[in-house]
């Protein structure tokens, strides 16, 4: 799905880092030297509540950061899957989390993939590490930045907490390994 311009939602409740695996993806667009845009939206209650953002990665310049017809959508709960998989542009990808939506997505015009995120984190020893799934399966799939780019965004995106770099990292790469085997 190499192309010019990447329209990406990701969306589920507040606390299964959708806002941080949006922002890993503008951070690894600006390395590669994109232009990117990374919207966030969510509820005061944030953690539980619902949470998503919009991220754009282009060649050229953004003239509009809003979306209303991805060609990414990344659901990591049912309520997303609910509001988000009718808006896929044709030809586009709906990322599902499988470990908690039983959804099945009745669209042939788009790629559906369901990621068990919690057993590939938790066969990696990262249970908490869902959202890092869930992006090497992004990855994986479309091609919206390169798997070195945005390994080098999750160090930059845990800086402030250094010891959860390597295990994150590690993680990227067992689920990039898991995602290729299920393909």
């Amino acid at each position: 799905m190499k192309k010019h311009t990447y329209q990406m939602i990701a969306a589920g409740f507040g606390g299964q880092g959708v806002l941080s695996l949006g922002q890993v993806v503008a951070y690894a667009g600006m390395y590669e030297g994109k232009e990117v845009t990374w919207l966030p939206s969510y509820g005061p209650e944030m953690r539980g509540g619902t949470a998503n953002c919009s991220v754009v990665v282009s060649d050229k310049e953004i003239a509009n950061p809003m979306i209303s017809h991805p060609d990414i959508v990344v659901a990591m709960n049912g309520p997303s899957v609910d509001k988000f998989a009718s808006r896929v542009s044709k030809g586009g990808y709906l990322f599902v989390n499988s470990s908690i939506v039983d959804t099945k997505i009745d669209r042939k015009d788009i790629t559906v993939v369901y990621v068990d995120t919690f057993k590939i984190a938790t066969d990696a020893g990262n249970p908490k590490g869902l959202n890092v799934v869930m992006l090497a399966a992004v990855i994986e799939y479309t091609a919206i930045v390169t798997a070195q780019h945005a390994k080098d965004a999750v160090a930059y995106s845990f800086k402030e907490k250094p010891q959860l770099i390597d295990i994150n990292l590690k993680l990227f790469d067992f689920a990039t390994e898991a995602i290729k085997a299920g393909k």
